[in-house]
């Protein structure tokens, strides 16, 4: 089942970027999302519309969306977390709209002020304006590996959710091991439950316990056609205790290449995309490969 092609889509721009010591102007993140772009990254999260106060290092989404030079064939994803943050979306033209549904109730109040109940209603509204307005619209089921703070999520209850939302409308879930505690036979489950749904489903996974990139490979098998990651491995959630990075897109590129697996993603070009941000943060980048260089496997 495994899929011969995946949609790489650089969260760094966010996810990257949100819990970050440094704070990027949006210039530098317009350009940050110009250079992904440049690599052949398929999909970017290039913004969130969440409030600067809570999020200082993304605000300026506006300007940031106003900067970018679109290039054709790319989508500009923006994550909203309320319908105010979609309609500040759709008002800066971006390609799809990313929702979040979190799995558990502590998380949901400390993400977005929410009940699970609560989002999953929101979810259905968003998906019914995304389609009248001619938007794409995906959803993520956040901490569906496992919570900080509820601790462990049910597979059954995950593929509840998963259900009622592609019932209700939502064409893409990601599910999304926002603390880094999945392993692949998780994923196996979780994933190939959801595409059973008959929707796109993309996985997300951080590498916080070194089971990332385990996991990619186990949700590509299982059936994913979009994967997360993040140049350089940048990322955490800024309401997450102990949150680390995300599978760097240069190391999961390498990964799926050398597997026979299509990308698109130019990964010489990447590479200096991450070099470049690590220039920007002042630090070096958890990435692996972009330090390494690259090689050329035999693909089987």
């Amino acid at each position: 089942m495994t899929s011969d092609s995946i949609l790489i889509c650089d969260v760094g721009p966010r996810d990257g970027l949100q819990n970050a010591d440094r704070t990027l102007s949006p210039g530098v993140r317009a350009s940050y999302v110009d250079r992904l772009s440049a690599a052949g990254v398929g999909r970017i999260e290039a913004v969130s519309f969440v409030n600067p106060s809570r999020v200082p290092q993304m605000a300026g989404a506006e300007e940031v969306m106003e900067l970018i030079v679109r290039r054709d064939g790319v989508e500009y994803a923006g994550l909203a977390l309320n319908t105010k943050g979609y309609e500040r979306a759709v008002a800066c033209d971006v390609d799809l709209v990313q929702y979040v549904v979190p799995m558990s109730e502590t998380f949901a109040e400390k993400n977005q002020g929410s009940t699970v109940e609560a989002a999953i209603e929101t979810a259905f509204e968003l998906a019914a304006r995304a389609s009248g307005d001619g938007v794409a619209f995906a959803v993520t089921l956040s901490v569906a590996f496992g919570c900080p703070y509820d601790g462990a999520i049910a597979a059954d209850d995950v593929l509840s959710v998963a259900r009622r939302l592609a019932d209700g409308g939502v064409g893409e879930l990601i599910l999304a091991d926002t603390i880094g505690v999945g392993v692949p036979t998780q994923v196996r489950e979780l994933v190939g439950g959801a595409v059973e749904l008959g929707v796109a489903v993309g996985a997300h996974f951080h590498n916080t316990r070194n089971t990332g990139y385990a996991n990619a490979v186990a949700a590509v098998e299982s059936g994913a056609t979009i994967l997360d990651s993040s140049t350089g491995g940048l990322g955490g959630c800024p309401f997450t205790p102990n949150a680390t990075g995300n599978i760097a897109t240069e190391d999961l590129v390498y990964l799926l290449e050398g597997m026979g697996v299509h990308t698109g993603v130019k990964l010489e070009e990447l590479f200096g995309v991450s070099r470049w941000l690590s220039d920007q943060m002042g630090a070096e980048l958890p990435g692996l490969t972009y330090k390494a260089g690259g090689f050329e496997p035999i693909a089987s």
